[in-house]
């Protein structure tokens, strides 16, 4: 296997728990989780493990700015802004809403943690903003690495294909993974960490945005050149990736009865906080499809946390998770 520059700063292993009160609320398969909420970098999440590749790449090549962009309570941009102060560099973030006065949530710590925040009205155009920063700060003279739209590059997918690994090393095989999935990173680098670790259950996204076929081809190829890092290419094809957006429909960050039943099921039942835009409508899903049967009982279904709680403190969501 090739060696990758890493910058361990994730506190690793995150533990495994399970889930019998929730278990026997849904009287389903049995349930765990990965607490991927801990991973320590300003209140955790998935992100962090990819940033231990990304830092590492800005590092090498000498950056002094990490430039990405996001929704407004994005929990990418707190981690990236988190991970550029750990480290020194300045952090820029280019945020897709209309500005708020007060800020609340990951918001708040957006700026606490000294990111300068560039606004856009429609996430249509975060893009070109983001390219129009990374040439200016070019043309200033100091070196700027574009951090990509939900650390979801072949480097920050290396993330979860070494998050397999050690959810092996754990003990910890089961039937299947439930996750939130948008950008496609954490998906694709589950699925080359499946095939290059030999994980034998299977691993389904809830799609939090994105169409399913979309995502599927996306993931896949996200996958196939992610590969390419660790050693010879390996080929995903569409059809090996399981996804299933039948749970975004209402759209990115609207926050339903389903995010709302399974925020409250969590916490009444383990004490587990999950987030209103992500892993409350991953956690919906999963809850719906143990509901209609889709697992069997006698399955261990490992519900994969990927973090966001300082979003349960946004002004968006406040007056609607009780």
């Amino acid at each position: 296997m090739n060696s990758i520059p890493r910058i361990r700063f994730a506190h690793l292993p995150t533990a495994v728990e399970d889930m019998p009160r929730l278990t026997a609320a849904l009287g389903g398969p049995k349930l765990l989780i990965k607490r991927d909420d801990q991973t320590g970098l300003a209140f955790g999440g998935n992100k962090t493990r990819k940033l231990e590749f990304l830092v590492a790449e800005a590092k090498e090549q000498d950056a002094c700015l990490l430039i990405t962009g996001g929704a407004m309570q994005s929990n990418h941009c707190r981690q990236t802004a988190a991970a550029a102060a750990k480290f020194g560099l300045d952090c820029i973030l280019v945020l897709a809403g209309e500005h708020q006065e007060e800020p609340t949530g990951n918001l708040l710590l957006d700026f606490l943690f000294d990111a300068d925040v560039v606004w856009v009205e429609k996430r249509e155009a975060r893009d070109a903003k983001l390219q129009e920063i990374y040439q200016t700060a070019q043309e200033s003279g100091c070196k700027p690495y574009l951090v990509p739209y939900g650390g979801s590059s072949p480097t920050g997918a290396l993330g979860y294909a070494f998050a397999v690994e050690e959810m092996l090393g754990q003990g910890i095989r089961p039937d299947w993974i439930v996750f939130g999935t948008s950008s496609g990173g954490t998906h694709a680098g589950l699925v080359l960490g499946q095939r290059v670790f030999g994980y034998g259950g299977k691993i389904l996204g809830i799609s939090i945005d994105e169409p399913e076929e979309k995502l599927k081809a996306h993931v896949a190829a996200l996958a196939s050149e992610a590969s390419e890092k660790l050693g010879p290419r390996i080929q995903f094809s569409p059809d090996e990736i399981l996804a299933n957006d039948r749970y975004c429909q209402a759209g990115y960050g609207v926050f339903g009865e389903g995010e709302r039943e399974a925020i409250t099921l969590f916490a009444q039942n383990e004490g587990i906080l999950l987030d209103p835009v992500y892993t409350g409508r991953a956690a919906a899903g999963m809850i719906d499809l143990i509901r209609q049967g889709f697992f069997k009982k006698d399955e261990t279904v490992l519900f994969w946390h990927t973090g966001g709680q300082p979003a349960l403190f946004a002004g968006k969501y406040q007056n609607e998770i009780l």
